[in-house]
C-alpha cells in the first residue's frame, strides 16, 4: 500500500507531455492496424428461439379417462412417460451426429436472393473467411494431396468424409441449445453470416428437435399401433369370412331339418360369434392404441419464434479498435516511464 501511495501521477503526466511523439506514432498505427484486422473478419448474425415443452404429468388423465371408456387402462402408459427423453438431454440431442447431419440437406437462401442451395453446400463453399485463413488453407492444400476416398459417397453419419466432419465440427459453434433447469425452457441459438439463413436454420433446428423428440417418445406406441392394426384387419377378415360362410350354408340348406344340418349350422354360428368377439376386442384395442400414441405425442409452446436479425452481433468493431488503442496507449506509457525511470 505504501508503494501505491508513493506513485507521483504528476510526474507520469509530465513524462507523457514530454514525449508526445511516441503516441503520435503508435496510436494511429494501432487504430489503422486494428481496423484493418477487424474489417477482414466477417460479420455474423444471431437468431434465438425459445420453447416450453409440456410436462409429462399434464394432459395424461383426460386421455386415460377416454381410454377407460373402452375398457382399457392406460395408467401404465402414463407412468411409462418417465422413460421419455429428459429436457436436460436436449442439448446432447442437438449436438449428436445424427441430428447435425440431418440439417445438411435443408434448403437455404441468402438475404439478397443471390444464392439458393443446401445448408451443407453453403457452409462448405460460400463462407466468408479472413484472408489469412484463406492463405493458410491454400498452403495446407499444397502439401496435402490425400484425396478423400469417400467424397463421392452419399451422406452416412456412421462414416463421414473429412469435409463432412469439418462441417460437423463447425456446427458446434454455430448451433447451440440450452435448457433452463428451473422451468425447462429450451433456448436454441443459431449464428451465421447471412441473417436470412440464420433465421431459417433457427426455425429448422426447432422443427427438427420437435420431430426427433416426438419420434423417440412415440416410437413404441406407434409400433404397438401398427401391430394392433394388423391384428384388427386379420380379425375383421376372419369375421367377415365366417359370416359369409354361415350365411351361404344357411341359404343353401334352408329347407333341411336334419340334425347334421342343425349341428353344422350351430358350429358355423359359434365360429362366427367367436370371430366377432375377437374382432370387437381388437377394435377396442385399436382405439386404445391410437389414444396411447396421442398421449405420448409431446406438445411444445413456442415462446419466441425465429425472426430475421437486423444487426450483426459480432465482431464488435468499435469496441475492438478502442481496446487495442487503449492497450497501445498503456504500453507506450509504460515504455516512456521506463526510460524516465519513474
Amino acid at each position: 500500500m505504501d508503494d501505491i501511495k508513493q506513485i507521483d501521477f504528476a510526474k507520469i503526466l509530465k513524462a507523457i507531455r514530454k514525449h508526445p511523439k511516441p503516441y503520435y506514432k503508435s496510436l494511429p498505427i494501432a487504430v489503422v492496424l486494428s481496423s484493418l484486422f477487424i474489417i477482414c473478419i466477417p460479420r455474423s448474425y444471431t437468431c434465438s428461439v425459445t420453447l416450453a415443452p409440456e410436462m409429462s404429468s399434464l394432459g395424461s388423465s383426460s386421455l386415460s379417462q377416454v381410454a377407460s371408456s373402452f375398457g382399457f387402462d392406460l395408467s401404465s402408459a402414463t407412468s411409462s412417460s418417465s422413460d421419455a427423453i429428459l429436457p436436460e438431454l436436449y442439448p446432447d440431442l442437438v449436438g449428436s451426429v445424427n441430428f447435425r447431419t440431418s440439417l445438411f440437406p435443408i434448403k437455404v437462401e441468402t438475404e439478397d436472393g443471390s444464392l439458393k442451395t443446401t445448408y451443407y453446400d453453403y457452409l462448405l463453399r460460400h463462407q466468408k473467411r479472413p484472408w489469412w485463413s484463406v492463405a493458410f488453407n491454400w498452403c495446407k492444400n499444397l502439401f496435402n494431396n490425400d484425396d478423400d476416398v469417400n467424397n463421392k459417397k452419399e451422406l452416412n453419419p456412421f462414416w463421414l468424409t473429412k469435409k463432412q466432419n469439418a462441417i460437423l465440427m463447425a456446427l458446434e459453434n454455430k448451433i447451440t441449445c440450452s435448457v433452463d433447469k428451473k422451468n425447462y425452457v429450451i433456448s436454441i441459438t443459431v449464428e451465421d453470416q447471412d441473417p436470412l439463413i440464420c433465421a431459417t436454420m433457427a426455425d429448422s433446428v426447432k422443427n427438427k428437435l420437435q420431430y426427433f423428440i416426438t419420434e423417440y417418445r412415440t416410437s413404441k406406441a406407434r409400433n404397438d399401433l401398427a401391430y394392433t392394426e394388423k391384428l384388427y384387419k386379420e380379425a375383421k377378415a376372419r369375421y367377415v369370412k365366417s359370416r359369409q360362410k354361415y350365411a351361404a350354408f344357411a341359404d343353401a340348406n334352408e329347407d333341411l331339418i336334419l340334425e347334421s344340418y342343425k349341428s353344422k349350422l350351430e358350429d358355423l354360428e359359434n365360429d362366427m360369434q367367436l370371430n366377432f368377439n375377437a374382432y370387437s376386442m381388437t377394435s377396442n384395442q385399436l382405439q386404445a392404441a391410437r389414444a396411447k400414441v396421442q398421449e405420448r405425442t409431446p406438445v411444445f409452446t413456442t415462446l419466441q419464434s425465429a425472426s430475421v436479425p437486423l444487426k450483426p452481433t459480432s465482431p464488435k468493431r468499435m469496441i475492438f479498435v478502442a481496446v487495442i488503442t487503449f492497450l497501445t496507449f498503456i504500453g507506450t506509457t509504460i515504455k516512456i516511464l521506463y526510460k524516465e525511470k519513474i
